[in-house]
């Protein structure tokens, strides 16, 4: 099998991995094309943005394995590269924790990974509500019921997990996160974070909501859910 590519590496992070010491590893490509998206080169043209083979990540790690708790692997979408699978498993050997960002879109390989012990944490995107999905993802062939599938999945605790929503003032509404929050079980962790322009959009024109108003929607929220913050605001 071939190896995968690299197409970006933050050598540290605190942030991304909650409780460990990381760094975050992106892929390239993605089957969504969210107009907000803030790493427009990954998805849209990723080898413009080219960092590394596989084996030179994995040197890098097996390098910093003495301070490094985990990585992160993000993207795009992760579970888009045929060779995830195995190069999570690699990662594994070397004796890091793994955490997984993706869309949710993969819930057959999603549950796979899971039972295999391949990764220990997973973020999941709820990009909006199910009725305004398709806009907020870019594309008309959401799989939704897939999306469904993997929050299922994470909803039965068999991995720690969190789901998060990036918030953008033009495609999200209060009426939105009613619908989520009664989408998501009540003891979920939920992480609303806002909107920040990188210059590496895929489309234009959007902006952010002020603190008070995210903190309207935490509101909304915790009426049908324990366990809802703000992050990086």
């Amino acid at each position: 099998m071939r190896n995968m590519k690299i197409f970006g590496l933050q050598k540290l992070t605190l942030l991304d991995y909650p409780g460990k010491v990381a760094c975050t590893a992106f892929t390239g490509g993605c089957n969504f094309c969210c107009p907000f998206c803030h790493n427009a080169s990954l998805v849209v043209n990723p080898d413009v943005s080219y960092a590394m083979e596989e084996t030179e990540l994995l040197a890098f790690l097996r390098k910093r394995e003495p301070v490094l708790d985990g990585i992160c692997i993000s993207g795009g979408e992760p579970l888009l590269q045929p060779n995830i699978e195995l190069l999570i498993a690699r990662i594994k050997d070397i004796g890091l924790s793994v955490k997984l960002d993706t869309n949710g879109s993969f819930p057959a390989l999603l549950r796979r990974l899971i039972e295999h012990k391949l990764v220990d944490y997973v973020a999941m995107d709820i990009k909006n509500s199910k009725e305004n999905y398709f806009k907020t993802s870019g594309t008309d062939k959401v799989p939704l019921k897939n999306m469904e599938e993997s929050a299922e999945l994470l909803m039965s605790h068999v991995v720690p997990y969190e789901f998060r929503t990036t918030v953008v003032r033009e495609l999200h509404t209060a009426d939105d996160f009613v619908a989520i929050g009664k989408w998501l079980s009540k003891d979920s962790p939920y992480f609303l974070q806002n909107f920040v322009d990188s210059g590496d959009l895929i489309g234009e024109n959007f902006s952010a909501y002020h603190k008070s108003e995210m903190e309207i929607f935490v509101q909304i929220l915790r009426k049908t859910m324990k366990f809802v913050e703000l992050r990086g605001i």
